[in-house]
């Protein structure tokens, strides 16, 4: 599985980790997953902690090439801002657009994120279907 473009090489260590990751997301995470799942989101269909390269995405869109992180209160330190950015900049150097929020702005103003997000997503133009 790890051989499709859509993970770029992601190591099947990864696969499994994210098998652990979908059975224990966080709250903020449930809620953001309940509005992507099912392509509902403008259509499009997202994954839920996808591995990438040596990476795991929260939330992953081949089609957009968009990440979507839930950032916990364990991001706000240097050193994961750090690691964040270095990853972000590995990420981007595919063409695929990294978004973050964090736990509050899902919690708390879920309809912005969605907006914001559909920002993020191309428009779909009906003539094609």
């Amino acid at each position: 599985m790890q051989d499709k473009p859509m993970f770029y090489g992601a190591p099947s260590s990864g696969f499994r980790n994210a098998q652990l990751l979908r059975e224990n997301m966080t709250p903020a995470e449930k809620i953001l997953w309940q509005y992507l799942r099912k392509s509902q989101l403008n259509g499009f269909k997202f994954g839920r902690q996808h591995p990438l390269k040596n990476f795991i995405a929260d939330f992953y869109c081949h089609a957009a090439k968009l990440i979507i992180e839930v950032d916990g209160k364990i991001h706000t330190s240097r050193f994961a801002r750090e690691y964040d950015d270095g990853r972000t900049f590995e990420l981007e150097e595919f063409g695929i657009k990294v978004i973050r929020f964090n736990n509050d702005e899902i919690e708390k103003n879920i309809e912005t994120v969605l907006e914001k997000i559909k920002s993020f997503l191309p428009s779909i133009n009906t003539s094609d279907f």
